[in-house]
């Protein structure tokens, strides 16, 4: 074997953290921390929000590449969180990718999970965990939306593997469970009827706040028309929460439906400004 073929591909890593705290009628850094090719920037807000972007300057993601984010929203703070653009899960020559988001929200905190889509190229390989841990009247809102290639430009995944886990709890209880895994054939499995039917796009949104019976209604009005989407309200531990998943043909399409539902779940609030449609 020669000497190059003993040298392993370079990977990227990266871990961020951000803790907010209240001070002075608004939601202040605490605690900032980022390392390797995670980065977070903060930009002006003009309220008593913060506002933050994950970056990853790596690029994109491949196998063996690691990507851990922790954050913690103290009490009465108010912290949104999103990325700077889709995130790009490119073809895996070797290993998966790991992403961990950890995230804790203090009594009557608020944290709103906002990434921009996840995009699967074929062959990608990703696993990543959401571990969300809720005071007893904090609220949190959280949306993942995942596109199998870009339809616009001709792209299809026929192989790959994803899996996703989350984990919330509330007041040290569980409120919410749920694993996502697909591999192998990914084009014949989305085409079945009770998987995606075809759609190349789709997501899940989560809501646990004391407002969520007053928001289910005209949340559900939102997605009349929607063909594949749908939302359900539980309460778990006496916690109430909301669970909307949502399929569509494309990213463009999917995007229309969820901006309405997470500017209503934000009281109205226009989506972070790293968004376009």
């Amino acid at each position: 074997m020669t000497e190059a073929a003993m040298i392993a591909p370079q990977r990227a890593w990266g871990k961020g953290r951000l803790v907010a705290k209240a001070q002075d009628g608004r939601t202040r850094i605490a605690e900032l921390y980022q390392e390797g090719c995670a980065k977070i920037r903060l930009p002006k807000t003009f309220d008593n929000s913060m506002e933050a972007v994950l970056i990853n300057s790596s690029g994109g993601v491949t196998g063996g590449d690691r990507l851990s984010w922790a954050f913690e929203a103290g009490e009465g703070t108010n912290l949104t969180l999103t990325t700077q653009a889709c995130e790009k899960i490119y073809k895996a020559s070797a290993g998966m990718a790991d992403v961990v988001t950890r995230i804790s929200v203090a009594a009557g905190g608020r944290v709103d999970w906002l990434p921009q889509e996840t995009i699967l190229f074929d062959r990608a390989s990703l696993s990543r965990s959401l571990e969300v841990e809720l005071a007893y009247d904090a609220s949190f809102l959280a949306v993942e939306a995942v596109l199998l290639g870009r339809k616009a430009m001709g792209e299809v995944v026929r192989k790959a593997l994803f899996r996703d886990r989350w984990r919330i709890s509330s007041g040290g209880k569980l409120i919410h469970a749920e694993n996502l895994a697909f591999g192998g054939d990914v084009a014949n499995l989305v085409a079945r009827r009770a998987v995606l039917d075809g759609a190349a796009a789709f997501a899940t949104l989560f809501y646990a706040a004391p407002d969520c019976e007053a928001m289910l209604s005209k949340l559900r009005g939102l997605l009349e028309g929607c063909a594949q989407a749908g939302a359900s309200h539980y309460r778990v531990a006496g916690r109430d929460k909301i669970v909307a998943r949502v399929a569509a043909a494309d990213g463009f399409a999917l995007r229309k439906i969820l901006i309405p539902l997470i500017s209503h779940l934000r009281k109205d609030a226009s989506v972070p400004k790293v968004w376009t449609l």
